[in-house]
């Protein structure tokens, strides 16, 4: 391998990286442009198993979209209705909400993960109560909901702060933000695809704010679009910065863009060496956060076992019910089992370690 690097003019990467010293922007796009994809990923996978040995994780969740009401008009969305009513439009009322957890009184589950369309006409108390009602069910259940872009959109829409936002919801049950809605923070990028949303500073703000009050997030990338190797590197280390101001983030997850049914249709989806590529570089880069997610739903469930030998050390969960990637055309099933997410891990490869959302094992892990 090590000649394989040189041939590629990536020793010099390989022996900071064995140092521990950290990686820059140009080194990060030296990574999305060399043509060698296995040196990259035996790079990512280097890091990967220093941190992690074998070991994958997963958790058991249920993924809730409440309503798919949305005023904004991204164009790598399937998924949004801009107003209710409309064809497709739906919302679920609070006690259709809580039922999806009912039905599952029997599962094990550790975490409910809700992401909505930007509704105009639903009061605050709605989303507060969703929670309540859900900590009434299941007190012990782990509650991440709602992107920074929804706590920034329920912050303009009520004449609240970002921080009362929190803090009340935090009242309310909530436990930890996910990483939805940071699609690419390149201003040239937003103009075009997500104009109407709030923007990469107030997105990363709102997020430095929640690590401020004790809630842990996640971040995402939305790759394999309209944006450059550059973007996705400044991306990287925009997340990297404030990950070395709070120590907030858990995870960083690279999404897929899925082209069907939205208006950005005519672009072709990112390929399966592309996927890999980025989950690698993000290894590689993220030096301080600890976990590289592969979505399954966005990947397809192929592409993230193999991811798992690119960087990856998280498979997400169980998810169930997703619509958000369905709407857009993925063909990967919307739930798997627990016993299933085991297997598919153990054929890639590796081990399958049951975590809750804070990553606390809950079974006995294997040795790194």
């Amino acid at each position: 391998m090590r000649a394989r690097l040189a041939r590629h003019g990536l020793t010099d990467l390989a022996d900071r990286l064995e140092a521990g010293l950290r990686l820059d922007f140009d080194d990060g796009v030296r990574l999305f442009r060399c043509p060698d994809l296995l040196a990259v990923g035996w790079l990512a996978n280097r890091e990967r198993e220093r941190r992690h040995g074998d070991r994958t994780y997963f958790n058991h969740n249920l993924r809730l979209e409440a309503t798919n009401v949305c005023v904004a008009s991204c164009l790598f969305c399937a998924f949004a209705r801009l107003r209710p009513g409309d064809p497709g439009a739906y919302t679920m009322s609070l006690e259709e909400a809580w039922d999806r957890l009912r039905r599952r009184a029997a599962e094990p589950l550790t975490e409910i993960h809700v992401v909505n369309g930007l509704h105009p006409d639903l009061p605050f108390a709605y989303y507060a109560e969703l929670l309540r009602g859900f900590k009434r069910i299941r007190p012990d259940v782990h509650l991440k909901c709602f992107t920074a872009v929804e706590i920034a959109f329920f912050a303009d829409l009520y004449g609240m702060t970002d921080e009362q936002v929190l803090g009340e919801l935090r009242a309310a049950g909530l436990d930890s933000l996910p990483g939805g809605g940071a699609e690419i923070f390149a201003e040239r990028v937003r103009r075009k695809i997500c104009h109407d949303k709030c923007d990469a500073d107030r997105y990363l703000a709102i997020h430095r704010t929640a690590h401020r009050l004790g809630l842990r997030s996640n971040v995402t990338m939305l790759y394999g679009h309209i944006e450059t190797a550059e973007e996705r590197v400044d991306h990287m280390l925009r997340v990297r910065a404030l990950q070395d101001e709070t120590g907030g983030f858990q995870a960083f997850i690279p999404l897929a863009f899925h082209p069907d049914h939205n208006p950005m249709r005519k672009l072709p989806p990112p390929s399966a060496a592309d996927t890999l590529r980025v989950h690698a570089v993000a290894r590689l880069m993220l030096d301080n956060v600890d976990h590289i997610k592969a979505f399954w739903i966005a990947t397809g469930v192929e592409v993230a076992q193999t991811a798992l030998w690119f960087g990856v050390d998280d498979l997400d969960g169980t998810v169930q019910e997703e619509r958000i990637y369905h709407m857009a055309g993925a063909r990967t099933p919307e739930a798997l089992t627990v016993a299933e997410l085991r297997r598919l891990i153990r054929a890639a490869g590796r081990e399958p370690v049951e975590r809750d959302s804070l990553y606390r094992v809950l079974e006995p892990a294997p040795a790194a």
